[in-house]
This record gives C-alpha cells, sequence and structure tokens, in this order.
C-alpha cells in the first residue's frame, strides 16, 4: 500500500512541474523565462483585467458557491488536492496567510479538486493543523478546466470586482512578506 502512494504521489509531483513548464512556455513567451520552481518569481501578472469564470464549488456544509460569494474581498484562489506533493507542501503557507491576513479584506479560498470531497479535506486539515482556512470543494474537478488550468497546485489572485489580476503555477511561500505584500497590492484600484 505505501508503495502505491509514493507512486501515485511521485507521479503528482511529476505532473504539477511538467504542467508549470507547459504553462510558462505558452503563457510566458513574451519575457524572459523562470527557472525558480516554488517561488513568487513564477507569478504572472494578468495582461488585462477579466472577470474570473463563475466556478461554480460547495463549502463544508455543502452549500453551493460561486466566487461571486466573495465579491469586495480579494480572493486568493488556489486549487489543490490532498494527493498532490506540491499542493500538500504549500497548505500550511497558505493557512499562515489567511491567518496574516485576516478576512475582513482578502481570503485565502484553498478549493480542493478531491473525489473524497469535504471529508477528505476535513481529514488532512486536521491531520496536518490547518485551522484558518475553510474548507471548499470541488468534486466535478470543473473549476480546473473553466479556469483553464495545466496543473496542480495553481493560485489566482482575484480583485474585489471578480477580475483575475494573476496567478502563479506551482507551489510558492504564501506566508512570507512577499506574498502578503502580493496580495494586499490587489486591494488597490489597478494603474
Amino acid at each position: 500500500m505505501s508503495r502505491r502512494i509514493a507512486i501515485i504521489l511521485s507521479a503528482g509531483a511529476i505532473l504539477a512541474v511538467l504542467s508549470a513548464a507547459v504553462y510558462i512556455w505558452l503563457f510566458r513567451a513574451d519575457t524572459e523565462p523562470t527557472t525558480t520552481m516554488g517561488s513568487l518569481a513564477n507569478y504572472v501578472e494578468a495582461k488585462e483585467l477579466t472577470p474570473v469564470p463563475a466556478v461554480r464549488f460547495m463549502d463544508a456544509s455543502g452549500r453551493v458557491m460561486t466566487l461571486e460569494d466573495f465579491r469586495g474581498r480579494v480572493v486568493v484562489l488556489n486549487l489543490w488536492a490532498t494527493w498532490c506533493t506540491p499542493c500538500v507542501a504549500e497548505m500550511p503557507m497558505l493557512d499562515r496567510l489567511q491567518k496574516q491576513l485576516g478576512e475582513e479584506d482578502a481570503i485565502v479560498v484553498a478549493l480542493s479538486i478531491d473525489r473524497g470531497g469535504k471529508e477528505a479535506v476535513q481529514e488532512f486539515y486536521q491531520k496536518t493543523g490547518v485551522t484558518h482556512l475553510k474548507v471548499f470543494v470541488d468534486p466535478t474537478m470543473r473549476a480546473q478546466s473553466d479556469l483553464g488550468l495545466l496543473g496542480l497546485p495553481t493560485t489566482l489572485i482575484i480583485d474585489r470586482e471578480g477580475r483575475e489580476r494573476g496567478r502563479l503555477v506551482g507551489p510558492a511561500e504564501w506566508d512570507d512578506e512577499a506574498a502578503v505584500d502580493l496580495v494586499r497590492r490587489a486591494t488597490a484600484d489597478p494603474q
């Protein structure tokens, strides 16, 4: 059983790295490609501020939600899964980011695409000590395609009006000062 889990985790990590490389190759052709993985250096600002598609997901109580429910706050939308090794590594940092931000101006929406639904996420949060993130799930995995994501984890910064400010493919250290500044900049009006 443990060998099977190791293989699955390894395959997830390889898929995440390959997805990040494809994303960078496709969407950053006009800029110098980055060689840093697991860093905010991979954050790509949106060329145009466009509304994020209306993705549907559920909270811990099973209530159907959309990103529109967070209108007026900056959203750090992180798509992840408990079987994705890089996702698992950054979850405690996203938890600390939420603690630093509070919930008044910004919220981290860690949207799990686990087929196990809320139970899988609740169990993961309990095991890893995640206490500041709420449970949000999309067991249909539609959010991933609706948002045009190539791999996990992927994080979008969405402003108060529901427009994408930028995205980062791959894990990052979300609890450091640069990440907090990145999110807080999204609370300001675009130039």
